[in-house]
């Protein structure tokens, strides 16, 4: 198995790459066997890590430099994999393109997917990664049975009708994204729109122990340089130790192992004549594996500072650039869901956390994709002067005719 991807995507994901743009100096039960059941082919692994960097310049972009960025694109994939099960024709076409997938069947996708789900939990046992997929469809909307199937074998998905009109609807499925990221992701929606029939939620959890952790005792206050010119004080953690790390002539590269050294986090720092935005923007899959492969072993007195963050962002706008507007619109055909169609894709957005400090990190992301009707029957509302009729229908006897100009009036003086 080729060492690109979903070994180096978790580290994408869980481990916070995309902090980098603001860092300027499943349900399955986790089991020591089951790393070597992990299977990812090279052509999966190579595009989708293309995806990740992808989907983290079009969100920096959208943010601005002056902003926190958080994303996971493992979830954001899982969340997007399950939606296009559902899809047809070129709505299909393009969320598989997007997606880095059209040079696969789908078939070979899921089964990727599949493998996943199964086994990326159990890589490394002194490291706590879970992953865990729902959908939740109002019990009044038809879902086809091997839509449901699906879900449910290849993305190990608890999918469940509910009555979407009950406000407690809303509390269960912010309860279920707060159980699977332990507490840190605990609401996704706000409420129900009447056109929503269908949610598919992606949660995961990682939590990871630095190899080689942080003396608090080291910990000082230090400036921290803005991209606006200005500076902030920040906690300053420092450790001294042997570090895998490379340099390229716009940044340098550090790698701080979690556990047993399967997952870690990367720190890519730019250069005094550069940007973390410049860097972010000139990522991509072929220059990620080189620099995997330049990553050299060497004594480093390295300092990064403690953070916390929540984010939320909707990602509708960078996924239609990215490739797959159709979803998004009246056109889209989402008919493996309900062979009647008439549904789109109403928002994608993710949630995400993230703490760093001395010990190690705790991040979690909750992707959530909504599925709407395209359009909702119009209420028929007399709000203006009407007439009306009262008949016998048998004889067609006329009994009464009245026109209401005014219903506020109880009388016609």
């Amino acid at each position: 198995m080729k060492t690109t991807l979903f070994s180096a995507l978790t580290a994408v994901t869980a481990g916070v790459l995309v902090t980098a743009v603001s860092c300027q100096t499943s349900n399955v039960a986790p089991t020591p066997d089951t790393a070597s059941e992990l299977r990812v082919s090279a052509p999966f692994a190579n595009q989708t890590t293309q995806f990740a960097f992808d989907v983290s310049q079009r969100v920096s972009g959208q943010e601005g430099q002056n902003k926190n960025v958080f994303i996971s694109p493992l979830s954001l994939h899982i969340a997007l994999g399950m939606i296009l099960n559902g899809a047809n024709g070129q709505t299909a076409q393009e969320i598989q393109k997007t997606l880095k997938l059209d040079a696969q069947t789908l078939t070979e996708a899921n089964q990727t997917y599949q493998n996943l789900m199964e086994n990326l939990p159990g890589v490394d046992p002194t490291v706590t990664l879970t992953l865990a997929n729902s959908v939740w469809y109002r019990n009044t909307f038809s879902v086809e049975n091997s839509f449901q199937s699906l879900l449910r074998q290849t993305f190990k998905a608890d999918v469940s009708a509910q009555d979407f009109t009950d406000q407690a609807t809303v509390g269960k499925i912010n309860s279920w994204a707060s159980e699977k990221t332990n507490g840190k992701i605990p609401k996704v929606i706000e409420q129900i729109q009447p056109d929503n029939v269908m949610f598919l939620l992606n949660a995961l959890y990682f939590k990871g122990d630095w190899k080689t952790q942080f003396d608090p005792s080291q910990t000082v206050d230090a400036p921290f340089r803005l991209a606006s010119g200005g500076t902030t004080n920040v906690r300053m953690m420092r450790l001294k130790t042997s570090l895998n790390h490379a340099y390229r002539s716009t940044f340098s590269a550090y790698e701080l192992p979690y556990g047993s050294g399967k997952y870690a986090m990367t720190i890519l720092l730019p250069a005094s004549t550069s940007s973390a935005d410049a860097i972010i923007n000139s990522l991509n899959s072929s220059e990620w594996e080189q620099l995997q492969k330049d990553m050299k072993s060497g004594e480093i007195d390295f300092g990064l500072p403690k953070f916390t963050l929540n984010y939320e962002v909707t990602l509708n706008k960078a996924l239609s650039a990215m490739g797959m507007p159709t979803a998004f619109t009246d056109q889209a055909d989402f008919t493996k869901i309900n062979s009647q169609g008439g549904l789109l894709l109403s928002f994608v957005k993710q949630n995400t956390f993230v703490a760093v400090d001395e010990k190690g990190t705790e991040a979690a992301a909750v992707t959530t994709g909504g599925v709407s009707v395209t359009s909702m029957p119009q209420p028929t509302l007399c709000d203006r002067p009407f007439l009306f009729v009262i008949h016998e229908k048998t004889s067609g006897t006329v009994l009464f005719v009245g026109k209401i100009a005014d219903p506020t009036k109880t009388s016609n003086s």
